[in-house]
């Protein structure tokens, strides 16, 4: 997302004097501007900087602008359209509204009645863009609940979070896969003062690497086989945001060189220019490689190591953080099996808490998601996990692993059923007895041992139970 406070404005017309009074009233606006005389041209424009809003004649030569149009929407569902017409194309103009247009205005207009039009796309614009980061927000901190948990590491990499969601200091996750490292990253941005600007994630290990420069710091036309516009790239779309750059360690050594050059002097030059592009860019990187030693053999830059390694979050295993799979496990049960009353029994629970977890998370996600489509719907049964979970609870755990499991771990999935089960009886405490099988005194009891305050109608009216 661009900055809110200056849209960016394309105005498409064939007569250089209509494009010229256009731009004066936009840039009056605080717009930013750009012309073309053509659909095509458009189309080229609006690869390299996309447009918020386009001011198009409806007669154009070559393509129409309601060719043009129907491509933008494409391209582009959330850019707002308005046609130019002469008298005679009024109904012409008329119809481009059902094909998507916001508007038309006929020509000769008024400068004001032109002014007003902007206003009210760029106010379209703004309300649009607030939405979505509004949403991208709530996603964020939703996602970031995933990880929550009581332990003190992940209290820890909370902490950090709140460290540094206002700087723009380059910030490396280090984690095993499936820790969570993008979820970090997102709350990171999502939760400071970058959050109304771009977040770009980029999975360095997935970039072709003979386009990965392009795709990085984009191109010129005709600068490759392929290249038939300019683009802009990656660094270039996360200007004055921030870009994610996952798995950095996959970078090959040329591309680290090329990566520390713009971190150092903050600017990019396209594939195929000679031109530089200033990019004002909050860097956060992440890998599940040791870097420190990745770089003493040689397969990564020293000196890219020590500019990203500024400030280094560790998120620990989901084997570090035993105590916190019950949480887990209920939450995405609530995620897979909405508004069910599915349990997980015991032998199960048992189960997730003397595997390993190389998968970390994200692996326990995916075994409750398959174990929901797989199972009744009633309950998680051994039979429902795969077959290296299911062989994991027949292994020993140490003594200490042991004490952990009895005193707090099943003491967490005791807390959290019956905090669920509550939820579900809408705060009746009959209903929520004989859900969990127990008498209405025995769930009094377990209320007040783990402090769960009894809320005594729908109404989410809190009785004191102590």
């Amino acid at each position: 997302m661009k900055q809110e406070l200056q849209p960016h404005l394309l105005i498409v017309d064939d007569e250089q004097s209509i494009r010229r009074l256009c731009v004066t009233v936009g840039q009056a606006l605080n717009f930013s501007c750009a012309e073309a005389e053509t659909a095509e041209g458009a189309l080229a424009a609006a690869e390299t900087e996309p447009p918020d809003i386009i001011l198009t004649d409806l007669k154009l030569p070559g393509q129409s602008g309601t060719d043009l149009l129907r491509k933008m929407k494409d391209l582009s569902p959330r850019v707002e359209i308005a046609i130019m017409t002469g008298h005679g194309s009024i109904e012409s103009a008329v119809e481009t509204m059902r094909e998507g247009a916001y508007d038309y205005i006929e020509k000769p207009f008024r400068v004001e009645r032109l002014r007003q039009l902007l206003q009210r796309m760029a106010e379209k614009v703004r309300l649009v863009n607030e939405n979505q980061f509004l949403r991208e927000r709530v996603s964020a901190e939703t996602e970031l609940d995933g990880i929550v948990g009581t332990s003190a590491k992940v209290q820890d990499v909370l902490r950090m979070v709140s460290r540094l969601k206002d700087t723009r200091t380059p910030v490396l996750i280090a984690g095993e896969s499936g820790t969570g490292k993008e979820l970090v990253a997102r709350a990171i941005h999502f939760r400071g003062s970058l959050a109304r600007m771009p977040f770009i994630a980029v999975d360095c290990g997935a970039l072709v690497p003979t386009l990965m420069e392009s795709e990085l710091f984009g191109h010129e036309k005709g600068s490759f086989t392929g290249a038939l516009r300019a683009k802009a790239g990656l660094f270039q779309a996360a200007n004055g945001g921030t870009i994610f750059l996952d798995e950095i360690g996959e970078l090959p050594l040329e591309m680290q060189a090329k990566l520390l050059r713009v971190l150092q002097e903050k600017e990019v030059r396209p594939v195929g220019s000679n031109e530089k592009v200033a990019v004002d860019t909050r860097v956060i990187a992440a890998t599940n490689r040791d870097l420190e030693a990745a770089y003493r053999a040689g397969t990564f830059r020293k000196d890219l190591y020590f500019r990203l390694n500024v400030v280094t979050v560790h998120l620990p295993s989901l084997r570090e953080r035993r105590s916190d799979i019950p949480q887990l496990a209920h939450c995405f049960l609530d995620r897979y099996a909405a508004g069910e009353n599915v349990q997980i029994a015991p032998a199960v629970m048992k189960a997730f808490l003397q595997y390993d977890w190389p998968g970390n998370v994200r692996e326990l996600e995916n075994c409750i998601a398959r174990a929901v489509a797989l199972g009744d719907h009633r309950a998680i049964e051994l039979a429902d996990l795969p077959p290296t979970i299911r062989s994991a609870r027949d292994a020993e755990t140490s003594p200490q692993d042991a004490t952990e499991l009895s005193t707090t771990a099943l003491a967490d999935l005791e807390r959290m059923t019956i905090l669920r089960v509550f939820e579900q009886a809408g705060g009746d405490k009959a209903v929520a007895g004989r859900m969990l099988g127990i008498s209405r005194a025995t769930l009094y009891r377990r209320l007040k041992r783990y402090n769960i305050p009894l809320r005594a109608s729908p109404k989410h009216v809190v009785e004191n139970v102590n």
